[in-house]
């Protein structure tokens, strides 16, 4: 708590100054915190105005501070004219699940782990290691999400060499084939699917069957 309190307040908010002058810092703090009880969910500009007591212009523009300043990023919905009716709207994450916890006032891991924001959480520590993977490799994350209209999802596509790998995210140690049935959908628009993967909290790699791994989240 003592290092995020001091991070937000010397660190960000300095920043902050140094790339645009005038910002009220308690209306930017309240803008941040909002922003942080989002991570993982559709990117909704409005909501966070709204909570922040701000318009929606200037939310757009401090959004687009804190991309600068490597505290968000976006995942985009994959995007192909073989899926149809496929929601247009990119998802919004932080990088740091230690930011957010201490933005959104949830004080020990405990708590955490039994309250309703722990799935937000763990889809958010799963993408921030996902992308930085990438990016420690010197590599561009071909990362996507999928949801349609009919609200079938899939957590994660990675794109790779025409082939598309589905993954899902789940905080369970079990987990058994019909979490991975919205691979389906891939299969049958005639794209190319590789090996899907269930991340979890399990303790070992282990399968499915022969097209769908578990996979322990600290092997990522």
């Amino acid at each position: 708590t003592k290092f995020y309190s001091g991070y937000v307040s010397t660190y960000l908010q300095k920043d902050i100054r140094d790339i645009s002058e005038g910002i009220d810092e308690l209306r930017f703090f309240n803008f941040i915190t909002a922003t942080a009880c989002r991570t993982a969910q559709l990117l909704n500009i409005a909501e966070i105005a709204r909570d922040s007591q701000i318009d929606q212009k200037t939310a757009n523009r401090w959004l687009d501070i804190l991309e600068m300043l490597g505290i968000i990023y976006y995942i985009y919905p994959y995007s192909n004219n073989l899926l149809k009716r496929t929601v247009k709207r990119q998802k919004m994450y932080f990088y740091d699940t230690g930011l957010v916890t201490y933005l959104t006032k949830w004080s020990n891991a405990e708590t955490l782990m039994t309250g309703a924001f722990s799935g937000a959480i763990l889809e958010t520590f799963v993408m921030s290691e996902i992308m930085k993977s990438y990016y420690n490799a010197g590599k561009e994350p071909y990362v996507y999400y999928y949801r349609d209209v009919d609200m079938r999802e899939i957590d994660i596509i990675i794109e790779k060499d025409g082939t598309l790998y589905p993954a899902e995210i789940k905080k369970a140690v079990s987990v058994n084939k019909n979490v991975a049935r919205s691979f389906n959908i891939i299969a049958k628009s005639g794209l190319k699917q590789g090996t899907g993967g269930i991340i979890n909290i399990s303790s070992k790699l282990s399968a499915i069957d022969k097209d769908t791994l578990i996979i322990p989240i600290g092997l990522i």
